[in-house]
């Protein structure tokens, strides 16, 4: 019998899952170094979509302590969050852990796993510490080994409008395919009605585009963002083919291909 991957991919999502990674992983607070690894894994709780990662405690050298019973939220950097999910509650069993830095206590940011699989295996707060992968610095949560990113112009005729308006008419977008998520047009600007939009002050990471600006629309839709951006000037070059081109949530817009409509799809942001 044949097998579909995303249908066993979506049954392993109620399990704790991880894989390991061969890159060499720290994590700093500030100027003190927090973790430096060569066994570290990449570490999806329990109904988590998006991973964290976790290393051997014995690659930690900082103080853990336990945190008590009821976490509370991690403190963060200040910036746009990794993850619309927070580090903590947990889905997974084990114990919550404050980092202690040199007298600065970062309560819930580390939580050591009870699976024996992972056994000695700390998780860690991506959004609480600044990270690099060998020399280079590294945003957002850890990258899925599993996942990629294919980047295509496309000819065809793209119209997405608002409760009747036209927000954007493009034969000139390309079209951005990750993994199980829902393919997205990015518009070149000068083919997105910008009068019909507003800044939002939402930011975002993603680890594989930069930081994520958006856009709501005034008097249509349900007022929530309807659009976003990566800046031109992103570190991430192999993304240069969208950086400062404008994407639409397709679940709250009215997407058009060539005359065609294009159902809204079902995710987490619809």
């Amino acid at each position: 019998m044949a097998i579909r991957i995303s249908h066993e991919l979506k049954r392993l999502l109620p399990q704790l899952r991880y894989e390991p990674t061969p890159k060499r992983l720290r994590a700093r607070l500030g100027d003190v170094l927090v973790l430096d690894s060569r066994r570290a894994v990449v570490l999806w709780e329990p109904e988590r979509f998006l991973p964290v990662h976790a290393v051997p405690e014995d690659d930690v050298v900082v103080r853990l302590e336990p945190a008590g019973a009821e976490p509370g939220p991690t403190p963060h950097h200040p910036g746009p969050p990794s993850s619309p999910y927070p580090f903590s509650p947990h889905t997974a069993d084990g114990e919550p852990l404050t980092i202690v830095v040199e007298g600065t206590e970062v309560p819930n940011a580390a939580f050591r796993l009870a699976d024996s699989d992972l056994a000695g295996y700390v998780a860690f707060d991506t959004d609480a510490f600044e990270w690099t992968e060998e020399d280079e610095p590294v945003i957002g949560h850890p990258r899925d080994p599993y996942s990629r990113i294919d980047i295509r112009a496309t000819g065809e005729h793209i119209r997405v409008t608002l409760d009747g308006v036209v927000l954007a008419d493009s034969t000139e977008a390309v079209r951005l395919f990750e993994g199980r998520l829902p393919p997205r047009a990015y518009f070149r600007r000068e083919d997105v009605k910008f009068e019909r939009l507003a800044p939002d002050p939402l930011q975002t990471i993603c680890p594989y585009k930069g930081i994520a600006s958006y856009w709501t629309a005034p008097g249509l839709g349900d007022g929530r963002p309807v659009a976003w951006s990566y800046a031109a000037e992103e570190s991430v070059p192999e993304m240069a083919q969208i950086h400062g081109r404008i994407a639409f949530f397709d679940e709250r817009v009215d997407v058009e291909a060539d005359g065609a409509a294009v159902p809204r799809p079902r995710t987490a942001w619809a």
